[in-house]
C-alpha cells in the first residue's frame, strides 16, 4: 500500500500548485496524510476523490484547528503510524513528539520543513518537508509511505 504524506503547505487556499503536486506524485496513492500547517482548511479540497488523514499546526487558523485534531493514530494493514505536526524549536523535536504517543511503527510529523526519513529505536522518523514553502528548506518535498513487510519511506522533490 503506498501513502503519500505532505506537510507545511502553507496556503489560504487550493490552489493551482498544489492540485498539481496531488496529480503528479499521489496519483497512485491508496490514501493522503498531511502532517499540519495548512493554514485554510480549503487546501485539503486539492485531494478531492483521495481519503485523507490530517492534523492541525501551528500556523493554522482557527477554523481549521476546531476541525482537525492535534495528533492521530492511523492503523494501516498491523502497523501504527503516530501522526502530528510538531511545535517550538526543531533540536530535540523528534523525542517530544515520540512522547506524545504509546507503541508505534511510524511518527509522521512536520514543522521543519526538513525532510526526515531514518529509522531510531524501530521506529521509522518521516517528515516529508514543505510541498510549498522553501522557509528553512532548498527544496520543496513531499514523501511516499509504503506499507508491505514493514513501513518504508521515500522523499520526493518537487518540480513544478
Amino acid at each position: 500500500m503506498k501513502i503519500g504524506v505532505i506537510s507545511d503547505t502553507h496556503l489560504k487556499s487550493c490552489d493551482d500548485r498544489i492540485r498539481r503536486i496531488v496529480d503528479t506524485y499521489f496519483k497512485d496513492v491508496e490514501f493522503v496524510i498531511h502532517a499540519g500547517d495548512l493554514v485554510s482548511i480549503e487546501v485539503l479540497d486539492a485531494f478531492a476523490g483521495k481519503e485523507v488523514k490530517a492534523v492541525s499546526g501551528n500556523m493554522d487558523n482557527e477554523e481549521t484547528r476546531r476541525k482537525l485534531p492535534e495528533r492521530l493514530l492511523i492503523e494501516v494493514e498491523g502497523f501504527k503510524i503516530g501522526l502530528t505536526h510538531g511545535w517550538g524549536q526543531p533540536f530535540g523535536l523528534e523525542d517530544k513528539l515520540r512522547k506524545k504517543f504509546g507503541e508505534i511503527d511510524c511518527l509522521v510529523f512536520g514543522h521543519t520543513h526538513r525532510p526526515c526519513n531514518k529509522v531510531k529505536d524501530g521506529v521509522l522518523y518521516f517528515n516529508p518537508g514543505s510541498a510549498t514553502d522553501r522557509l528553512f528548506a532548498k527544496l520543496n518535498t513531499v514523501g511516499i509511505l509504503e506499507i508491505g513487510d514493514g513501513v518504508k519511506g521515500e522523499i520526493i522533490e518537487v518540480s513544478l
